[in-house]
């Protein structure tokens, strides 16, 4: 408001009042207030002062609507710590992670006065709302696209991946197919990354990828292919729904997990270790993803500026029983 107030030659008090529709202020004055107002770029509701200062005790997080777990439980895992350290969340879902949605969403979050915004940006597509932000106001994305230079909480994708491959090199298998995410996610190409580097690192074939989303439907689909090809004993899935389909497909198919293909996913589901037979997959850390992302918010809003801050985390292989050496 002072800077409004500056630019448009008048008091603080005058800003205040066309802000608030005041009758007693001049037409021609309040043109050039609202002429500042839209030169600068300010918001009436966004109260910048709240946002550095972190007076307010509400964190606004913007994710896509879904049931898919990861995004899922990293939202749950994300409430609770806030509530841990003091702040209530406030969260808009949107249908898609373009732009548009996203900047509608986050717009409702700045005139609802929140301290600070976390965004669950997996997909290519939220960039572009993200670059509109303004400094000012603390952010801190999850799962975002790793080369922005922004704060960003993520999990080691390509670690992950790389683990689960070498997990199945060792066994003994000499490669590893991969049924991989939607390629617009930046989790899916560090799977993929991550699996193309084990097997290069192993001068192993590499097999080609075989696209898909992240429902089990889409994984019993390209199941149904892999079950028909004798020599693939190992896939890598990139979660644990694509595996639920592939461990269908096989079994239709009468090939045997893990006695003719080993199977492993990723995301450690909570069914996971009850799948036939118990799924060996990596499990990241969302408690952990939830914990960094509120620290690095609450280190914005402290300082008063963004830090450039990152923390990638690495996820943790789970053995159990859907993987075996292939028989001779």
């Amino acid at each position: 408001m002072t800077d409004v107030a500056k630019l448009a030659g008048v008091s603080h008090q005058t800003v205040s009042r066309v802000l608030n529709d005041h009758p007693n202020v001049r037409e021609q004055t309040r043109l050039r207030v609202q002429a500042a107002i839209n030169e600068l770029g300010y918001r009436p509701n966004k109260a910048a002062r709240l946002l550095v200062t972190g007076t307010s005790q509400v964190i606004g997080v913007v994710s896509r609507s879904s049931t898919l777990y990861g995004p899922a439980a990293t939202l749950s895992a994300l409430a609770e710590e806030a509530v841990r350290r003091g702040f209530n969340v406030n969260v808009e879902s949107v249908r898609t992670l373009d732009r548009q949605p996203i900047a509608d969403a986050i717009g409702r979050h700045l005139d609802q006065r929140v301290a600070g915004l976390v965004i669950i940006a997996p997909v290519e597509s939220a960039n572009d709302a993200l670059d509109d932000l303004p400094e000012d106001i603390p952010l801190v994305t999850i799962d975002g696209d790793p080369a922005r230079p922004t704060e960003l909480v993520t999990v080691d994708q390509e670690a992950g991946a790389y683990a689960a491959t070498r997990h199945l090199l060792d066994a003994g298998h000499s490669t590893v197919w991969h049924v991989s995410g939607p390629d617009d996610w930046f989790d899916a190409r560090g799977r993929v990354a991550g699996w193309r580097r084990a097997l290069t690192e192993a001068g192993a074939e590499i097999p080609p990828l075989m696209s898909a989303d992240w429902q089990a439907a889409s994984g019993y689909r390209n199941g149904q292919i892999l079950a028909r090809m004798n020599d693939v004993t190992a896939v890598f899935a990139a979660n644990d729904h694509l595996a639920l389909g592939i461990l269908r497909a096989l079994h239709e198919r009468g090939r045997r997990v893990p006695g003719d293909v080993s199977v492993i996913g990723f995301d450690d589901v909570p069914e996971a270790a009850y799948y036939i037979p118990p799924l060996t997959t990596v499990r990241p850390d969302f408690d952990a993803v939830a914990a960094a992302s509120i620290d690095l918010l609450l280190a914005q809003i402290t300082s008063g500026h963004r830090l450039g801050d990152r923390r990638v985390l690495t996820p943790t292989l789970i053995s159990r029983e859907s993987v075996a050496p292939p028989r001779s």
